[in-house]
This record gives structure tokens, sequence and C-alpha cells, in this order.
């Protein structure tokens, strides 16, 4: 397999139908509709017109990149079904990336990651620097332990805000949300050994109580 394999990377965890084409370590094509629903009808054309904008065709894929969430259900589905069944019938592997880890690719600090989540929620993980965390479902003030030792990065919903808890700065992502799908997917292709599954995030186990602030580590 190659060094820099040629990936199709595609998400419709959110109200959207995205798709990007990683070849020789850079996109060649990529598309974005903003769609609240339809998805399932629109993915295949969309992914055939990005293959076919980079010069593509179902055969040169080494890979198949998906976004696994978090975020609405049923368009993740889509997503990592059709993923799924694109790596069968190619015989190719097929990596889910999470959007939480998507929003922090590139980016060699300590990231706060977070994505809106019904009710007000946070769909929050902390990446990098050997901070990993769990993804977990918190709200803005259920939030937990955030280590300010790191100076780190606060990048999607709430970010200002959760910088300012944790003494962090605000950050944007390095990429687009597709085309991190595909670079991640790239860099786990020769490691993958597990099908993708839907990222569906459950409250944490513990959080402080509603009327404290994040402790600062």
């Amino acid at each position: 397999m190659p060094s820099d394999p040629t990936i199709l990377a595609f998400d419709t965890s959110a109200a959207h139908c995205a798709a990007a084409l990683l070849s020789g370590g850079r996109i060649i094509a990529s598309d974005h509709v903003d769609m609240p629903r339809g998805q399932a009808e629109a993915l295949f054309p969309l992914l055939e017109g990005v293959l076919g904008d980079g010069g593509m065709t179902w055969g040169d894929l080494n890979g198949v990149g998906v976004g696994v969430g978090p975020g609405n259900f049923t368009g993740i589905r889509i997503s990592v079904s059709s993923a799924r069944g694109l790596a069968l019938s190619l015989g190719v592997p097929a990596i889910g990336v999470s959007a939480l880890e998507a929003q922090a690719a590139g980016i060699d600090r300590v990231v706060v990651s977070t994505r809106a989540a019904p009710r007000d929620g946070l769909y929050f993980q902390i990446i990098g620097g050997g901070e990993t965390t769990t993804p977990i479902l918190c709200d803005l003030d259920t939030l937990p332990p955030i280590p300010a030792r790191a100076e780190p990065v606060c990048i999607g919903a709430r970010a200002r805000d959760i910088a300012v808890l944790c003494g962090g700065t605000v950050g944007h992502p390095r990429y687009s949300l597709t085309e991190a799908t595909a670079r991640l997917a790239a860099a786990r292709l020769h490691s993958v050994t597990d099908r993708p599954k839907p990222l569906y995030i459950r409250p944490a186990d513990a959080a402080p109580a509603r009327d404290a602030g994040p402790v600062l580590l």
C-alpha cells in the first residue's frame, strides 16, 4: 500500500453532506452541501462527483475515511453503513474518525475539542499532549477537569467560555472536517483493525456540582 494513499472521506453527522479526496498528501477534490435531511439519497452522487472532479475512480482508492460523530444519529448511521459497504465491495479498509478528533488534527498542542449537543449540552474531549481523554457528554456547568498547565487550545462549541474557565486560548480547526477525516484516516490506514462504528456518547459518570467551575490542574 502506498505511503501517500488515496483516501475518500465523507461525513453526514450534521446538517450537511460533505466529502474530500486525498491523494499524494493533498486534497485534490472536495464538496460540501448544507442539507437538514436527504443525506441518504445525496451521499453517493456527491461521492461520485468528488471522485470525478479528482480524476479518480472507485478502484483507485486505498481506503475510506468516515465521520463517526458525535452528532445526528441518523446521519451518522448513513455514513458508517455506507463506509462499511464500500470497504467490503472495494476490498479496502474503512477508518472511522470522530468530529472531535478532526477538529484537533494538525494542532501540536493540547486541544479541548467540543461540539454542540442537544439541550445546550456539549460533546467534550481533551486531545493531545498525553492528555487525551474519552469523549463525554456534559454542559458548561459540568465540565470535567481541564489541564490548565498545558495552556490548552479550545476549539468548537462554547470555546470562548471554556477558555475563560480554564485559562486557555480560543483556536480554530486547521482543516475542514472532511479534510481532517481524510488525513487522519490515511495516517491510520496501516494500523486499523476494527470496522468503523457510530460514536454515541453517554453523559459523564461523575461530574462536579452545577455551581462549581472546572478544576484547574
